[in-house]
């Protein structure tokens, strides 16, 4: 189901329940409904607000087309970036470290903001 599907896209993103809702300007209590398949239709509007930060489509989170078989392509900008990084010595280690920070930061952020 749809929510299973959230869930585990939010996990492969390393992302609490809270960190989602907020990135994605939903209701942390709705998402929980979601996943937990209390509430099985949700939203265009709900799925849009989620889908660029899981890093997919509306399509995909609704037709499932992201299953372990197919992959959506990486945004060559992205590989470009990460090149860059590996160019000037950036480890993957220093780079987790520094969007855990990142992560963090936008946590206290939105919380300040409540």
């Amino acid at each position: 189901m749809i929510g299973t599907r959230i869930q585990n896209l939010r996990h492969q993103k390393r992302m609490s329940i809270t960190e989602l809702a907020a990135r994605a300007g939903v209701a942390k209590s709705y998402l929980s409904s979601i996943e937990r398949d209390l509430q099985s239709n949700p939203s265009i509007q709900f799925l849009r607000k989620l889908a660029p930060v899981l890093g997919v489509t509306v399509q995909s989170l609704i037709l499932h087309e992201t299953s372990d078989n197919k992959t959506e392509p990486i945004d060559q900008e992205w590989v470009q970036i990460i090149q860059e990084l590996n160019e000037l010595g950036l480890s993957k280690d220093t780079l987790r470290r520094m969007v855990r920070q990142l992560k963090s930061r936008e946590a206290l952020t939105y919380e300040q903001a409540q």
